[in-house]
């Protein structure tokens, strides 16, 4: 072997040095489980491994993730918590302020995550004004995705205000349809809620509400007519709806059984797991009353302290994948979202993501951007677990008073606070 030889051996042995010496187990917990969701979940465990390092999933199944914290919470209080969690909006300053937590701030720098999010993103992603968590994508939640050759079937139109809902809901159910799928869990029916409160509450009083917890605004008279409006919903859904998982409603729009349901985007990820098309197969529209507002839904991946130096490393690695162009592309395009990532290139995604940026991108600037409830984005999860409480009471009870449950929200939620 001449000289040239061996100094190109030597250099191809010392560039593995560092990925042997450094590859650590990265462990995520998660509860993306669905179809769609765990093709998503399958794209960061294929990049972690491209680093050398060794993938623990740590699913548990529940849509909402409630299973999940249980889990996470026993975890960390042991010592023993995972690289990552599945941990979202004001909950990451929770676990922050347990001192549990690491910063990512030179990852962060290196990687320019400053610029490439929006400024709101940016600060639910901090504590102490320090990078703890990093960004997986943007859910939108006001969404109705409707089922177009059952929509011809019975006559219907996709509607865009709440009174045309109503018309399009009444010729489906008259054709033998279930109007709306809905899956009977305590975080779907809030999902359901926030969004007809964000149509007929408006952004601003939405955040009043939600955000602001504004007492006057949660027992108000226009919280009074949420509540009408949910219970009128109800009558469009059909008797099977309890325990249902979401996917499972999903599934009732694919098979042709249902025309519409009220769901985040991640629903989307069904219909493409199910080989069918936006735009052609299925349509989606804002949450009628809710155009030119945005609620949205950001999935993020909170990261713990770590005693092993291994481990550590492969954790910045995946909060370096996680940032990344390819694999926010890739994610979203197999969980039904958008890349978090404001200059990510929308041109491979389809008809649906593209209106959800650029809807999103416009309410970053109006006022239209609110945080979702259901899904931990607007305050806590004590509050959350007020809200689901009074709201599923009340959509399990034909007989409920609108105007009691509107009292009892603003009571729940001012007791938890």
């Amino acid at each position: 072997m001449n000289a040239i030889s061996r100094l190109a051996a030597v250099v191809s042995l010392a560039s593995l040095f560092p990925l042997t010496a450094l590859a650590g187990e990265v462990e995520v917990l998660h509860w993306w489980t669905s179809g769609g969701e765990k093709r998503a979940a399958d794209t960061l465990k294929e990049l972690v491994e491209q680093k050398g390092h060794t993938w623990k999933d740590f699913a548990v199944a529940g849509g909402g993730g409630e299973a999940a914290m249980t889990v996470l919470k026993t975890r960390a209080v042991s010592g023993n918590p995972p690289s990552a969690a599945q941990i979202k909006g004001p909950d990451i300053q929770e676990w922050g302020a347990l001192g549990l937590l690491t910063e990512m701030d030179a990852v962060a720098e290196e990687g320019k995550w400053d610029a490439l999010l929006p400024e709101q993103v940016a600060g639910i992603m901090k504590y102490d004004d320090h990078y703890v968590a990093v960004p997986v994508n943007v859910h939108r939640v006001n969404w109705l995705w409707i089922n177009p050759e059952v929509f011809q079937k019975a006559g219907a139109t996709p509607p865009t205000t709440l009174d045309e809902f109503f018309v399009a809901a009444d010729k489906l159910k008259a054709a033998g349809y279930i109007a709306i799928a809905h899956g009977g869990q305590p975080w779907q029916d809030g999902t359901t809620f926030e969004n007809i409160a964000l149509s007929i509450l408006g952004p601003q009083d939405y955040h009043k509400a939600f955000v602001e917890l504004d007492s006057a605004t949660l027992s108000g008279d226009k919280m009074v007519k949420v509540f009408e409006t949910l219970q009128k919903f109800r009558g469009y859904m059909d008797a099977n709806t309890a325990g249902r998982d979401w996917n499972g409603a999903t599934g009732l729009l694919i098979n042709g059984k249902a025309g519409m349901q009220i769901m985040g985007d991640w629903a989307k990820g069904e219909w493409t797991a199910a080989g069918k098309v936006a735009g052609k197969d299925y349509l989606c529209v804002p949450f009628p009353g809710t155009q030119g507002s945005f609620d949205y839904n950001i999935d993020s991946l909170t990261l713990f302290k770590l005693k092993d130096e291994a481990n550590r490393s492969a954790q910045e690695d995946l909060a370096r994948i996680v940032m990344g162009a390819e694999f926010q592309t890739l994610f979203s395009q197999n969980k039904g979202s958008i890349p978090v990532r404001q200059d990510a290139d929308m041109s491979g995604f389809d008809s649906c993501a593209q209106a959800s940026m650029k809807d999103f991108k416009e309410a970053v600037g109006n006022g239209g951007l609110q945080p979702s409830l259901a899904h931990l984005m607007a305050a806590s999860g004590y509050v959350q677990g007020a809200m689901f409480d009074v709201v599923t009471n009340f959509f399990n009870d034909p007989k409920a008073d609108p105007k009691k449950a509107a009292q009892q929200l603003a009571a729940a939620i001012q007791a938890v606070q």
